[in-house]
C-alpha cells in the first residue's frame, strides 16, 4: 500500500508533538538529548517498518507530488508548466534554508569570519577521512571502491541532493545502481546524525561541566533557553501579528525567486544543493536592506519562522524514511556505515571540540557537526537547537554551523569526491 504524500504533510504537526510529548516524559529522550522532530518521526518509520517486516500490513510513503499549486514557489515557470514531481517536503527545506539567508547579517557573520574558516577546515578533514574509511574499508571487504566512495563523503557529509547529483558519474565510472545505493546511505546517515549529535554534544558539557557565557539568544533557531516547539512558536508568530504576515511574504518571495536564482546556477555545471539559490539571494536582500540602515527584517521573527519550517522538515523526512531499503543493505556497506558512524562520534568529540575552542559553543558545535557531518543540517541545527533549550544559548555555535554546512562544505566536498572518483575510475 502506498501511502500518500499530503498525510506526511497532514500529520506533520500532531507527530511533532507526540515526539515532543516524548521527550518530555521519556527521560531516555531528553538526558541524550534526541531532537523531537527525530523522535516522532522516526517512531512512525519504525511502524511501518514492522508492519512490512511481520506482513501484518504492507506500507510506504510515496514523497513525490506534481500539483502545481504546490510546486510553484519551488521551480521556475518553465519547469512548473510541465508540472515536474516534487518532493513534497521540498518547500520546508528550501523556506528553512532562506530564513538561514534572511538572518546572515554581514555584522553577524564578520564577528565569526575566524570560527567559520576554523570550522570549514574541519569538516573539510572529517570529509576526507569519511572517503578514506570508506575506499580502504571497500578494499579490505573485497567490494568496489566506488560502494566505499559513495559511502562516504558522498552520502555522509554529503546528504541525499549531493548522491543524487553524483548519481550519473558514480554510474558512468562503474557503479550500478549507485542513486539506490546513496540514498540508503544517506537515509542511515539521516537517522544516525538526528541520533547522534544530542548524545555527543550534551555529554562533553556535563562532562566538562561547560556553562553558557552568552546572556543573549542566538540569532539562529534554538538560541533560547526556555523550552520551545511547534505550539509556542506557531503562538508566537501570532503574537507577532502583521509582521509575521510580511515576513512570511518576504520569506515566500525569496523562495520563488531563488528558484531562478539556482537554475542559474545549474547551468554552470556546477552541482549545488537545490536551496543554494534562495539562501543565496536572502543573503543579498538582509545585507541590502541592514546597508539602507532599514532595520526591517527581525531576526526574532526569522528564528521563528526558522523553527517552525525545520520542525516540519525534518518530521516529514524522518516520517518518510524507507527503512526497509536499510533492512535489505548489504553487509558490507553495513560495515562501513556503522565504522562512519564511529569515525563521526569520535572525530566530533576530539578534533571538533577542541579545535573550535573547548568550550560550551565549541561542545553545541561538535553536536552540530554530527548531524550534517552524518547527511543535514537541518539535523544540526536540531541537534544544537535542543541543546541550547536545555543548557544555554550559543549564538556562535549557531551563527558558524549553518554558514558552513548549508553551503561552504558543499563546494568543498565535492572538490573532495571528485579527486577521489578520478583517482578510482
Amino acid at each position: 500500500m502506498t501511502l500518500s504524500p499530503w498525510l506526511t504533510v497532514l500529520g506533520a504537526v500532531p507527530v511533532l508533538l507526540l515526539g515532543e510529548r516524548l521527550f518530555r516524559r521519556v527521560p531516555f529522550f531528553s538526558r541524550f538529548n534526541i531532537p523531537p522532530p527525530v523522535i516522532g518521526g522516526l517512531l512512525v518509520s519504525l511502524l511501518i517498518l514492522l508492519g512490512n517486516v511481520t506482513g501484518v500490513f504492507a506500507a510506504r510513503f510515496n514523497t513525490s507530488v506534481t500539483a502545481q499549486w504546490w510546486t510553484w514557489v519551488v521551480t521556475t515557470e518553465p519547469e512548473w508548466l510541465k508540472a515536474p514531481a516534487k518532493n513534497v517536503n521540498l518547500p520546508f527545506l528550501v523556506a528553512f534554508f532562506t530564513c538561514i539567508g534572511l538572518n546572515a547579517s554581514w555584522t553577524l557573520v564578520k564577528r565569526g569570519s575566524v570560527q567559520v574558516l576554523l570550522f570549514l577546515g574541519v569538516a573539510a578533514v572529517l570529509a576526507l577521512f569519511q572517503n578514506l574509511i570508506g575506499v580502504g574499508l571497500a578494499k579490505l571487504l573485497g567490494v568496489s571502491p566506488l560502494l566505499g566512495l559513495v559511502c562516504g563523503s558522498v552520502s555522509m557529509t554529503g546528504g541525499h541532493g549531493n548522491v543524487l547529483g553524483f548519481a550519473a558519474d558514480f554510474e558512468a565510472a562503474g557503479l550500478k545502481g549507485a542513486a539506490v545505493v546513496g540514498v540508503a546511505a544517506a537515509t542511515f546517515g539521516l537517522v544516525a546524525g538526528g541520533l547522534l549529535g544530542g548524545p555527543v554534544g550534551g555529554g562533553i558539557i556535563r562532562r566538562l561541566n561547560l556553562k553558557s557565557t552568552s546572556a543573549a539568544a542566538a540569532h539562529l533557531p534554538g538560541g533560547q533557553t526556555a523550552p520551545s516547539g511547534i505550539i509556542p512558536d506557531l503562538r508566537a508568530l501570532a503574537a507577532f501579528g502583521r509582521s509575521a504576515l510580511l515576513h512570511l511574504g518576504l520569506l515566500l518571495l525569496c523562495v520563488k525567486l531563488g528558484a531562478w536564482v539556482s537554475y542559474g546556477i545549474q547551468q554552470t555545471g556546477i552541482t549545488f544543493p537545490v536551496y543554494m539559490g534562495a539562501m543565496i539571494l536572502g543573503v543579498a536582500v538582509r545585507n541590502v536592506l541592514d546597508l539602507a540602515a532599514t532595520n526591517w527584517v527581525r531576526t526574532e521573527v526569522m528564528d521563528t519562522l526558522a523553527s517552525v519550517t525545520l520542525g516540519v522538515f525534518l518530521v516529514i523526512a524522518m516520517m518518510s524514511l524507507n527503512l526497509i531499503e536499510l533492512a535489505h543493505t548489504a553487509v558490507p556497506m553495513l560495515v562501513i556505515l556503522a565504522a562512519q558512524v564511529l569515525a563521526v562520534a569520535l572525530f566530533t568529540r576530539w578534533v571538533t571540540f577542541y579545535v573550535m575552542g573547548r568550550d560550551f559553543d565549541a561542545a553545541v558545535m561538535a553536536g552540530g557537526h554530527c548531524g550534517f557531518g552524518l547527511g543535514a543540517t537541518p539535523n544540526a541545527v536540531a541537534n544544537m537547537k535542543v541543546l541550547v533549550e536545555r543548557f544555554g544559548p550559543a549564538p556562535r555555535a549557531f551563527l558558524v554551523v549553518p554558514i558552513v554546512g548549508a553551503f561552504l562544505i558543499d563546494v568543498v566536498n565535492a572538490t573532495n569526491i571528485t579527486f577521489f572518483l578520478n583517482v578510482l575510475k
